[in-house]
């Protein structure tokens, strides 16, 4: 079912305006009524990283007048396999910045604005309050949830979108849909997962090319939204396999259950960085990378177990650490292979997933185990920074 369209047309295109959207003018459900549409639209895109990165070139070629970009974050060059708003001379740049500069490039009638903060319950009403529309391509529970939240309190629809290694998901949501159909991301998702049971991109890693698929799908929700063509995905669930090359939809319906929002909330608490158990077990069984390095250079004996996975195990590690995933851990597969006649260490990528594996250590029993704070990220900033990060 098609919606009304979200803006109103602006008053008229200018003579260059016609000849650069003229392959959009040319197309009897967008036309010269659409296009102005697209103009007059204030779109508002959290993050410029893996899905914010094709949705904001997207957006900006398409004629949006005004786009919002929310990031606080610098470039890495990790970042340059799929997010392709930056370059290399970019690395180290403000996200916001170099996506401005790019934008640019592409359509300089474009207005941008720079939100250069980390989006949160005090700054986000302020941020989304002059926007027509939201793109949340974000990375994270916490963020989502808030992005959410704040769209239902201020009557706003969003697009979502969500990348994990070869698989990506699109919907939109907007409780107040003149439809009558209206729905939130709590419909789709009441709860968080538990803390660390969904690997973040960082962790699990992301096909570059993905962030461009789901991404463009983005972009073509919102501009449905706002020229009132089409129909949607409000109520649908659209889900892409890459190594299949399937796509899928399912129905979402409003759940009767799902609380009414009526005010924001702490969303880190809400959502949880690593569980209760894992803070516990880490408070007072912490220790730094270079405190590692001393325990090393002094001829220590102790086991050091790296959680991480495999794969990762591959691409950089501590020396002298032997490679039991977490997960073998957490099942209690793996505890007959951990020395109970020496001090355990226990280390991951950033610190993480071994406080979840040390909480399950000492609950076996390994009282006296401890873990890297900041993982092997530590090590190689603050011990040798020659090895390589990811």
């Amino acid at each position: 079912m098609s919606l009304p369209p979200l803006v109103e047309p602006a008053a008229e295109l200018t003579k260059e305006e016609v000849e650069r959207y003229s392959r959009h003018l040319i197309i009897p459900d967008v036309g010269m009524d659409g296009q102005k549409r697209l103009k007059n639209a204030k779109v508002l895109v959290v993050g410029a990283g893996g899905l914010g990165s094709p949705a904001l070139l997207y957006l900006a070629a398409a004629g949006v007048g005004t786009l919002g970009i929310v990031e606080f974050d610098e470039v890495d060059s990790s970042n340059l396999q799929r997010q392709v708003i930056h370059g290399v001379s970019d690395v180290g740049k403000h996200k916001g910045l170099s996506a401005k500069e790019s934008i640019a490039e592409i359509n300089p009638l474009v207005n941008v604005i720079l939100h250069n903060t980390r989006l949160e319950s005090s700054n986000v009403l302020d941020i989304f309050r002059d926007y027509d529309l939201i793109l949340d391509g974000t990375d994270n529970f916490a963020t989502r949830y808030l992005v959410n939240d704040a769209a239902v309190l201020l009557g706003k629809p969003y697009v979502w979108g969500s990348i994990f290694r070869f698989e990506g998901q699109a919907s939109v949501f907007w409780e107040d849909a003149p439809n009558g159909q209206g729905l939130n991301y709590r419909d789709l998702y009441p709860e968080p997962p538990p803390p660390g049971m969904v690997p973040s991109c960082a962790e699990g890693g992301v096909l570059g090319v993905l962030c461009a698929s789901i991404g463009s799908i983005m972009v073509n929700e919102a501009i449905k939204l706002i020229t009132g063509i089409g129909e949607p995905l409000l109520g649908r669930l659209m889900v892409y396999d890459a190594l299949e090359m399937s796509y899928r939809k399912i129905k979402v319906r409003k759940d009767p259950n799902t609380p009414k929002i009526t005010e924001l909330i702490d969303y880190e608490a809400f959502c949880g960085v690593v569980t209760q158990d894992a803070q516990d077990a880490a408070a007072g069984h912490t220790i730094t990378a270079t405190e590692l390095k001393d325990m090393i250079d002094s001829g220590k004996d102790f086991a050091l177990i790296d959680v991480r996975e495999q794969n990762e195990f591959e691409i950089v590690r501590i020396p002298g650490s032997v490679l039991i995933p977490k997960d073998r851990i957490l099942s209690g597969a793996a505890l007959a292979e951990i020395p109970q006649d020496r001090p355990v260490v226990l280390h991951c990528k950033s610190g993480a997933r071994s406080a979840e594996a040390l909480a399950a250590l000492h609950k076996a029993g390994f009282s006296d185990a401890v873990h890297v704070g900041g993982g092997v990220l530590a090590w190689a900033n603050q011990v040798d920074p020659s090895l390589p990060t990811y």
